[in-house]
């Protein structure tokens, strides 16, 4: 899992990545909101932890300029903010969970565990596809006959999206939103290149297109 985490607190920062870092997460992370902007506008995340207090424009403006932009991504605030005003706005802006300073390392974790079992509509974080193939909700990693399966990034990001609207059409135009970053170029056909290479990974009929208008996984 992909983890943008903005800290301006140097010394919290350096614990709270070591610490997920050891937990098999891919942590970016970034001091100010004018990083994390531009963080997002070139990569794409599975999960946005933001404090609140920031020099410049705050968490809460920041998660709240994402919404309006349509950026869905889960969001966690950590904050030392813990009046029930503080608790609204964060939830009102956004905010998937609100989690107050001083907080243990293990919350944290339990935290984003919870989040992404929302996300995949699931209590495990081994996801059974299908009789022979899992897919591993916290580490991204696709599980065929037991045997872990590289996929690219792309690759990785196209079928979280089609697990997560599993037996739903996916339009081209949400995947394009969602798997490629602001500024890369996409096209329908490399669009089907990844689908071709999903499908023949997890199988011809398991990735179906729908009326040329997008794909859904069965």
């Amino acid at each position: 899992m992909k983890i943008l985490y903005l800290e301006d607190d140097v010394n919290l920062s350096e614990t709270i990545v070591e610490f997920l870092q050891e937990e098999g997460f891919s942590v970016v992370y970034v001091y100010d909101s004018e990083e994390a902007l531009d963080k997002l506008y070139h990569e794409n995340f599975d999960l946005l932890i933001f404090d609140v207090n920031l020099d410049g424009m705050n968490g809460f403006e920041l998660l709240k300029s994402l919404r309006d932009t349509n950026i869905k991504t889960p969001a966690i605030f950590t904050t030392s903010r813990n009046t029930i005003d503080d608790l609204a706005r964060g939830y009102e802006v956004g905010a998937d969970d609100y989690l107050k300073k001083p907080f243990a390392l293990k919350e944290l974790l339990f935290r984003i565990k919870a989040i992404m079992k929302r996300e995949y509509k699931t209590n495990q974080e081994l996801l059974s596809l299908y009789e022979d193939i899992a897919f591993n909700i916290n580490t991204n990693e696709l599980i065929i006959n037991e045997a872990k399966t590289i996929l690219n990034h792309k690759e990785s990001e196209l079928l979280k999206l089609l697990i997560k609207n599993r037996n739903q059409c996916v339009m081209f135009d949400t995947i394009f939103e969602n798997v490629w970053s602001f500024n890369e170029v996409h096209s329908d056909m490399s669009l089907r290149t990844y689908i071709k290479n999903l499908r023949s990974i997890i199988g011809k009929d398991k990735i179906v297109s729908i009326k040329k208008v997008g794909y859904k996984l069965v």
